[in-house]
């Protein structure tokens, strides 16, 4: 389990959610089966009701792996957005590639191939929403960017921002990840402490931070 939870709620609440179906199901088997990381069922629950509601036009996500959570959020949208979606393993982008394609999606859903930082830093265009999901030892350095390419009354969505409980927990620290544990600390400092943002965390999957402009 998370480590964020009590694993009987994680049991129960991933119980509610039940089964995904046909491709959207396909995708999560071959995640789990071959160790890629994707949301957890909850996250991606959550995902889809921000996405729903936002009802945005314009997304970008920050990780795409093998492209599942630009599919969800895009047949969650309702909107037909244009997402972009950066992701720099050449193993992951041509995995995503084949599942975008598989769901239609290819002139919808655009990978960005390279580094966050490197595109991130190029890109001068406004989204309706971020969702951040790559590099967790970046996040402090990605929000600056991500700010100047949010909208006025954009989202950003952070995944695993308590990371296995490491963040809020000094006693779950493995000392191979004190690095991350220390720049995701920086990032929660950040949006919070930033008189100009306002910034929920929520204890759900591996922790999601919400953060708009006041």
């Amino acid at each position: 389990m998370s480590g964020i939870t009590y694993d009987y709620m994680e049991i129960y609440l991933r119980g509610l959610i039940g089964e995904s179906k046909g491709m959207t199901k396909e995708l999560e088997d071959f995640a789990h089966e071959n160790g890629v990381p994707i949301v957890q069922k909850e996250t991606g629950k959550f995902l889809e009701f921000m996405v729903g509601m936002k009802k945005p036009l314009k997304i970008l996500e920050l990780g795409t792996a093998i492209g599942y959570s630009s599919i969800l959020m895009y047949e969650a949208s309702k909107t037909e957005p244009e997402i972009k979606t950066i992701e720099r393993s050449e193993e992951m982008i041509s995995l995503a590639k084949k599942n975008i394609e598989r769901f239609n999606l290819s002139h919808k859903i655009q990978i960005l191939e390279g580094d966050c930082l490197d595109i991130l830093s190029e890109l001068d265009e406004e989204f309706d929403l971020i969702f951040m999901d790559a590099g967790k030892g970046h996040y402090n350095h990605f929000l600056p960017h991500c700010l100047r390419l949010l909208n006025e009354d954009g989202i950003i969505i952070a995944d695993n921002v308590l990371f296995r409980g490491m963040v809020p927990s000094q006693e779950l620290v493995k000392r191979r990840k004190i690095t991350i544990v220390k720049r995701m600390r920086t990032y929660l400092e950040m949006v919070n402490e930033d008189e100009s943002l306002v910034t929920s965390v929520i204890p759900m999957g591996d922790g999601i931070a919400i953060t708009r402009r006041r």
